[in-house]
């Protein structure tokens, strides 16, 4: 019965781990590395998406918003931001909206950092994580960027997708985002493990990635 409820309310299954303790059972839902072997065609599977999206970026984040993987195309974006926000585990929160990150560059920082929070709020009114709450603190704690105000956009978005705009050298680029999860995961690190995928919003963007 707890496990039928779970399902029917969307638990995450590490929150239904915790619902079957609380009732007097052991928890059913395993949370493997990706580097298990067990794991190692679903690690397969991720790394065939990143790189099938070549020459546009995507990344793969865990639940706490640390990068696992990234293609080629994620590189060129994070030059001249801080080593350390790169290091391992890195955050892309972080590394999106720290002074020493990719802030100073973001067109639409205020729109973009609202979005972000956003979502963020929305995972931990789901999960209550102490991690990400911690998290959304720090976030919060950064100054927000003086950055010139964006031109009005080539594309209408027409309130559908918030666009990521991004300055590169003298080029701006606009991007919108769809995230992939793995669709029966019965193991908690998969059923954490989310795809980002960047798409240019623009011809122009399209056309200086394919270049």
């Amino acid at each position: 019965m707890v496990l039928r409820l779970a399902e029917k309310l969307d638990v995450p299954l590490r929150e239904r781990n915790e619902l079957l303790v609380a009732a007097g059972f052991a928890p059913v839902f395993p949370e493997r590395s990706l580097d298990d072997p067990t794991l190692q065609t679903a690690r397969r599977a991720i790394d065939l998406v990143l790189k099938g999206h070549e020459p546009y970026p995507a990344i793969a984040v865990d639940r706490h918003w640390t990068l696992v993987a990234s293609n080629a195309a994620v590189g060129p974006f994070l030059e001249g931001t801080d080593r350390s926000l790169q290091e391992p585990p890195a955050n892309v929160l972080r590394l999106s909206l720290h002074p020493g990150g990719l802030a100073p560059r973001i067109v639409n920082i205020v729109e973009w950092r609202s979005h972000l929070f956003e979502r963020l709020r929305r995972q931990i009114d789901l999960t209550a994580d102490p991690i990400l709450i911690e998290l959304l603190e720090e976030l919060r704690s950064y100054p927000v960027p003086e950055v010139r105000q964006p031109a009005e956009p080539s594309v209408d978005y027409a309130g559908v997708v918030v666009p990521f705009r991004l300055r590169v050298g003298n080029v701006e680029l606009a991007f919108f985002s769809t995230i992939t999860v793995f669709g029966t995961p019965i193991d908690i690190t998969l059923s954490e493990l989310a795809i980002e995928a960047f798409f240019p919003a623009d011809e122009a963007t399209a056309a200086a990635l394919r270049g």
